[in-house]
């Protein structure tokens, strides 16, 4: 099998996903285009108001996006399904981003990269590794000053990490 072909391969895995745990999501931008500020609006907004999903947290960098979620229940009482939740958000917000923007073409790379999370240390963990990203990145001093980070879990200090 060649390279091209196990990678081809791996990337049409099913996605594994248990009723009621979170997911960490990671999907970049066509090409790593380095998103405008509109169009981090944008694709924070999709998140936050995804109604297949419920949101923990999420971060919008310059080039990719991580968010950890939920799925939430169709009318039938089923999860939705991990690739219907991100082809909807990643579509609605590509279409709204090219508008804005005057573009066409796509905006985010075909895949994803998902995270099943097990326990609530590792929800703790995770939601740290997201808030704490752009400071990572040396694009905030601290996750409260970077304007597309968010969690709804509070934290009283930006010295004591998230937790749940």
């Amino acid at each position: 099998m060649s390279l091209k072909q196990k990678y081809k391969y791996r990337r049409r895995l099913p996605h594994l996903q248990a009723d009621n745990k979170p997911i960490f999501v990671t999907f970049r931008t066509f090409g790593r285009w380095i998103l405008p500020s509109a169009a981090r609006d944008i694709i924070f907004d999709c998140c936050r108001k995804e109604p297949r999903i419920r949101p923990f947290a999420l971060v919008v960098m310059p080039d990719h996006v991580h968010v950890i979620f939920a799925p939430t229940r169709d009318a039938a009482g089923h999860n939705y399904a991990l690739p219907e939740i991100m082809q909807s958000l990643k579509s609605s917000s590509a279409h709204k981003i090219n508008k804005l923007l005057g573009r066409r073409g796509p905006v985010w790379d075909e895949e994803f990269f998902d995270h099943a999370i097990r326990s609530p240390e590792a929800l703790a963990g995770k939601i740290e590794y997201v808030l704490f990203n752009p400071v990572q990145n040396r694009l905030a001093a601290r996750p409260s000053e970077y304007r597309w980070a968010w969690t709804e879990i509070a934290f009283a200090d930006e010295g004591v990490r998230a937790t749940p």
